[in-house]
């Protein structure tokens, strides 16, 4: 049986195929997919669970390998940077069932804060790194991931990129794996305690790990050779090999899926039979650099193939041909779309009074990081998930005392991103005596991935019902003063500004909740909005709340605003900014 699957979705069913028992993650663009398939299609076979951020989601799969069954984690690039302590560890102790770690990539920075190529990661955990090049290989390949991990007793690092995520092929469907599931705990301290006298001795026998798997990679089935024309031999892994088999579809290859550690008798061998050696790969030079160490010769790879940003299809042809493809430009006139807070988002009330206190805002990861573009401009740094409650304490740090409320900080943090690890920087600055205003736009889902349940909701990702994690009970219990939470209202502007104005005037921690729905997974609707042309003064100051719901018709003194009804949810921000009361609900 044959089905079209995405890569996410082929990673799916390679976990259901390969007998996994448990998956988590936090989701992610582009690997949210995996686990929503993972708990819709296949939940009588594997537990699965949405965890509170990436750390979290592989320290229970590492605890699900040491209880005896096959244990997947999944997250996107950066995820891997919130994981990274639990994984260089895991390195140390090894596995019971197999433990396979899917990892992201996102070139070009689609929907990401950075571009890291996370093929580094395996070479400095030094852990195997299996790529895939279509859905079939990311749900075969996944499979003998976990029969690395057990046969040599470490994590894998399975790294997809953007283009095999989404991207969509044919997939010949297999049978699932019958793997008895333990009956009793081993004990083995010395295994997974590390303690310096139990860690110190393993360091070694990684080594000796990665010399084995070299030479596995010499004969094993994610590696071969495609012998073709011998005056141009490509290595290449994952995308970058299609790309370049579709430019040069005779010339030889040395297809790579286990790309570390790089098995270098087969390099050797390929290298010895070709006239010159190309690397085609996205981003990093990560085989390039690996293969010229063995002291082989490439002709060409970086200097041909560009170090930022994703590959093409045109791009790697006219480097392997040396043909130049008809590009077609886009059309002329199209108009600009940048990207916007969607009509009705409980955002962007907030941002239109942030905007008029003139407060400096420390932002996050999420929909609400589209406060500093323009006509908001209301947000003026964002990092990393939960940073925005850190970096605003160390600012008031560093500013000192305050007269001006305009040199006062507002960390801006929404619901999911909170729970993911802003919890622990509001930690931080109640403990060191921090006095920033925190909001947290509690939207009650994981909105910026398409709307993932988070501990607030009372949902786990299986449907099970759960506590909901209190949120207000949570920052007192954590020591904010309880006169010092506000939960308001995300759309009444007047209440927002004069709650913020009361706790930004407090030397203390401050947290204000706005408390109101995403429109889009709740499919809030209520009676759009209309604007009076007689009233309206064609101002524009409605249009700074930044609504592709509103728009500007007519000319000269027939000029005024517009509300198209098929957009408008009724949130009223606009008609609260409108000085002349030119917006009303439609009668």
């Amino acid at each position: 049986m044959k089905e079209v699957l995405s890569g996410n979705e082929a990673i799916a069913r390679g976990a259901w195929e390969a007998g996994v028992r448990y998956a988590a993650a936090y989701p992610g663009t582009p690997s949210t997919e995996i686990l929503e398939n993972i708990g819709t299609r296949y939940r009588d076979d594997i537990y699965s669970q949405w965890s509170p951020n990436e750390k979290v989601a592989l320290e229970t799969a590492v605890g699900a390998s040491i209880a005896g069954v096959r244990a997947l984690a999944a997250m996107k690039h950066v995820g891997v940077n919130v994981a990274a302590d639990p994984l260089f560890t895991a390195s140390y102790t090894g596995v019971r069932g197999g433990l396979v770690l899917v990892c992201a990539d996102d070139p070009n920075l689609h929907s990401s804060q950075n571009e890291q190529d996370n093929r580094n990661y395996a070479k400095f955990a030094k852990i195997p790194l299996v790529e895939p090049s279509d859905s079939q290989e990311a749900k075969e390949f996944l499979k003998i991931a976990f029969e690395i991990s057990e046969q040599f007793d470490t994590p894998v690092l399975f790294r997809t990129t953007t283009r095999i995520s989404h991207s969509k092929s044919i997939v010949a469907l297999g049978d699932r794996a019958d793997l008895p599931r333990p009956d009793h705990m081993e004990r083995d301290v010395k295994k997974y305690t590390m303690l310096p006298a139990y860690a110190r001795p393993k360091h070694p026998k990684i080594e000796e790990r990665l010399q084995n798997l070299r030479a596995y990679g010499a004969t094993s089935p994610l590696n071969r050779v495609e012998m073709g024309d011998r005056s141009v031999g490509i290595v290449a892994s994952g995308i970058a090999y299609q790309y370049a088999k579709e430019a040069l579809p005779n010339a030889s290859f040395l297809k790579l899926g286990l790309t570390y550690p790089i098995p270098d008798d087969l390099v050797r061998e390929f290298a010895s039979q070709v006239d010159q050696l190309i690397v085609v790969e996205e981003l990093d030079p990560f085989l390039e650099e690996q293969i010229r160490l063995l002291g082989i010769e490439v002709a060409h790879g970086k200097d041909w193939f560009p170090i930022t940003g994703e590959l093409s299809p045109e791009m790697v042809a006219e480097r392997l041909t040396g043909q130049a493809f008809d590009h077609q430009p886009a059309a002329e006139g199209l108009p600009v779309r940048p990207p916007v807070l969607c009509p009705g988002c409980s955002h962007r009330g907030v941002f239109t009074v942030l905007r008029k206190l003139k407060v400096y805002v420390s932002g996050d990861i999420g929909c609400y990081t589209l406060g500093a573009l323009p006509p908001f401009e209301a947000l003026h740094a964002c990092l990393c998930m939960g940073g925005s409650i850190t970096m605003a304490h160390g600012i008031s740090k560093a500013m000192g005392e305050v007269t001006d409320r305009k040199d006062k900080t507002v960390a801006v943090i929404g619901d999911s991103t909170f729970f993911h690890s802003g919890v622990t920087g509001l930690m931080d600055m109640i403990w060191n005596g921090g006095h920033s205003v925190v909001m947290i736009q509690d939207n009650r889902i994981t909105a910026m991935t398409g709307g993932q349940v988070t501990p607030g909701i009372g949902k786990t990702l299986m449907g099970a019902d759960s506590p909901a994690i209190d949120i207000e009970k949570l920052v007192v219990t954590l020591g904010v003063k309880p006169e010092n939470v506000r939960v308001v209202s995300a759309y009444d502007l007047k209440e927002i500004e004069t709650v913020l104005k009361e706790e930004l005037d407090k030397p203390e921690p401050s947290v204000v909740i706005t408390k109101d729905p995403c429109v889009l997974q709740y499919r809030v609707k209520n009676t759009p909005m209309r604007v009076d042309p007689e009233a309206c003064t064609a101002c524009g100051v409605c249009l700074r709340t930044s609504c592709i719901a509103l728009g500007m018709v007519g000319e000269g003194d027939a000029k005024h605003a517009e509300i198209d009804p098929n957009f408008c949810t009724g949130c009223t921000v606009c008609a609260q900014v409108c000085k002349f009361d030119a917006i009303r609900p439609q009668e």
